[in-house]
């Protein structure tokens, strides 16, 4: 995993280097993921913006998220885009990171016996196909390096990310291991949340082990996204996401 060390995020990779099915890895400096932007220092964003030449930023996190913890440091710079594409209704303190309880967002059939981090996944695709569309695209027309990041960086960013793998020809298992990889860096996530009046309730109301993400529910998810959807690119193309766009997003991803 390419990990960057930054000061002020704990869970931010690029997901360039990971190999493909047919032979070949993603690129790198095409994309990146995180988690939450609020405390990056002048020598983080200058490995960003200036190194490596992060223009576009893909924020996943609610109105209400956005507004509460302010605008983060990257806002400085006029030449990187921010784009919002919640994947959670903006309904307030309920609708937060740490709602990953399989409820009311994961109306989308039966989920009886499903890892409930799974049943939620499932309320994005369910619920929210213009915001995953929305980030994909602005993804794709990125002319720069693209960041796409949530709180943790762990759910929201994690599907957005792996359907974005799954568009570039990356191996399912692959995938499941980008995914998962937080999981190295869960004690520093949590620590950071727990901060932050925005989020500590939330991630308090689960142990450290219930927020830590596994392998398996990415693998789950996908095959539900399968069952359901006819796949992936499916399921993009019927909101609006055109054979075109995922093949300009394929080539954006892979050297």
């Amino acid at each position: 995993m390419l990990w960057l060390e930054l000061d002020g995020a704990v869970n931010i990779r690029d997901v360039g280097g990971i190999p493909t099915t047919d032979g070949t890895t993603t690129a790198r400096n095409r994309l990146l993921r995180a988690d939450n932007l609020q405390d990056l220092s002048a020598a983080d964003l200058g490995l960003l913006v200036d190194t490596i030449g992060l223009d576009t930023v893909v924020d996943l996190r609610t109105a209400h998220e956005i507004d509460s913890e302010g605008p983060g440091p990257l806002r400085a710079y006029s030449r990187v885009r921010h784009v919002h594409h919640s994947l959670l209704p903006d309904g307030g303190d309920d609708a937060l990171l740490a709602r990953a309880d399989g409820d009311s967002d994961s109306d989308s059939g039966d989920v009886a016996g499903f890892d409930r981090v799974v049943a939620h996944y499932l309320g994005y695709v369910a619920h929210r196909p213009d915001s995953i569309v929305g980030a994909l695209r602005t993804i794709t027309d990125a002319p720069g390096a693209a960041l796409v990041h949530c709180a943790a960086g762990k759910d929201r960013t994690g599907v957005v990310t792996a359907f974005t793998l799954e568009i570039a020809g990356v191996d399912r298992e692959a995938i499941a291991a980008d995914y998962a990889a937080t999981a190295h860096r869960i004690e520093a996530i949590i620590g950071r949340l727990r901060r932050s009046e925005t989020y500590r309730e939330d991630v308090d109301r689960k142990t450290i082990d219930e927020h830590r993400p596994r392998a398996e529910s990415m693998e789950r998810f996908l095959r539900e996204v399968d069952a359901r959807h006819g796949g992936v690119r499916p399921y993009l193309h019927t909101h609006g996401f055109g054979r075109d766009e995922a093949e300009r997003l394929r080539a954006k991803l892979r050297d």
